[in-house]
Order: C-alpha cells, then sequence, then structure tokens
C-alpha cells in the first residue's frame, strides 16, 4: 500500500479545494450541474424540465408516501461533501433524516440513507461508472441508478472493502414496471417518463 506523503496529501488538498471554490462560485452562472470527482470537475448539462425531472419528483413522491415523517426525499442543495477524499456530488434525490440536514454547509455524505440519480442523456457514464465508485467511497450505503434512456435501473448496496477501495457488493436490476427496493422503502417505478428523442431530456 502506498501511503502519501504530507506535502503530497496537502498538494492534494489545496487541489480538491480551488476545485471546489470554482464549482461553487459558478453554481449559478452554469447551466446544469458541477461536481468534484476523484478525476476533475465533471459538468452535467441536465435539462431544467423533461424526463430527468419528472422522474425526480415522482421519486420523491412516490418515496415520501412510504417513509416516516422524520425522513424525507430531498432535492436540490446543498451538496454532500467528502473532503478528505475530494469529492463534492449532488445526487438528485439524497434520502436523509430531517435532524440530519440542519448543519452548516454540505451534508456529510455518511448521513444520507440513500443517493438516487436519474441518468443523463449527455453524460451516463457519470452516474453509470463515476458515481458507482464515489459513492461507496464516501460512505453512501445505497445507491439507486434510474435510466430514462432504457427504461432500466439498478440499486447498489453492501459497501465492502476491496483492492481499489470501498465499492459495493451487492447490485440489484431492474426494469421500469417492477417495484425497486430503495433502504428499507419498495416504491413502483410504473409510468416513469422515458427519454423519447434528444431534444425531450438531459
Amino acid at each position: 500500500m502506498t501511503i502519501a506523503s504530507g506535502n503530497a496529501r496537502q498538494g492534494a488538498s489545496h487541489r480538491y479545494k480551488a476545485m471546489r471554490d470554482f464549482v461553487q462560485s459558478t453554481d449559478d452562472s452554469l447551466p446544469g450541474k458541477l461536481e468534484v470527482t476523484k478525476e476533475g470537475i465533471v459538468h452535467d448539462m441536465m435539462a431544467p424540465v423533461g424526463p430527468h425531472e419528472l422522474t425526480t419528483v415522482h421519486l420523491r413522491r412516490r418515496l415520501e408516501k412510504v417513509m416516516p415523517e422524520e425522513i424525507v426525499a430531498h432535492t436540490g442543495e446543498p451538496d454532500v461533501e467528502d473532503e478528505a477524499e475530494g469529492i463534492m456530488r449532488r445526487p438528485d434525490v439524497m434520502v436523509i433524516a430531517l435532524s440530519d440536514m440542519d448543519v452548516p454547509g454540505s451534508f456529510d455524505p455518511r448521513t444520507l440513507l440513500a443517493a438516487i440519480e436519474i441518468v443523463s442523456r449527455s453524460n451516463p457514464d457519470n452516474d453509470w461508472v463515476s458515481k458507482v465508485r464515489d459513492y461507496p467511497l464516501i460512505g453512501i450505503p445505497a445507491y439507486a441508478i434510474f435510466d430514462p434512456r432504457t427504461g432500466t435501473g439498478a440499486v447498489l448496496t453492501d459497501i465492502h472493502a476491496t483492492p481499489e477501495g470501498p465499492r459495493y457488493a451487492t447490485r440489484k436490476d431492474f426494469v421500469y414496471g417492477e417495484d425497486v427496493t430503495i433502504g428499507d422503502w419498495t416504491i413502483s417505478t410504473d409510468g416513469l417518463p422515458r427519454y423519447q428523442d434528444p431534444a425531450a431530456g438531459a
């Protein structure tokens, strides 16, 4: 195992803080969503309306119907951030206790019960590859992916150690129309919208 020197760790920390400061400074001036990953800054050109946002609304409502009042399916700000890992993300839906939202600044990713992403048409690898790597690294116990391109998805759980770092051990695939379990809650995926043409979604 390689242990970074103090100077290397300090350099990585400065690099991350510079990227984070840039993302936060441009948050309201660029379309889409900027996030900081292990590889650098990702710009996801989400559409503000259409199947992506409609899926977010459906999932939030369906989850909150079956969850206790103290748990919410939150959309929007703030980000989740793990400075030590150099990762700052903003899931489309964050399943979190109301009490864990009462913090200054970013959410602690380890307080999330689940993260949900709706796959963007413009950058699907961000959801299917990068976040599959990043979310277990920062301790999010369940990650659900909904893909309006194909009408399919997956729920990843059971973080375990691997030589490449923490990874999800269990993946359960589903197709739209089936019930899906995210954390302790099961919801329907029936009637979720699909991307129909390049102008229809993200």
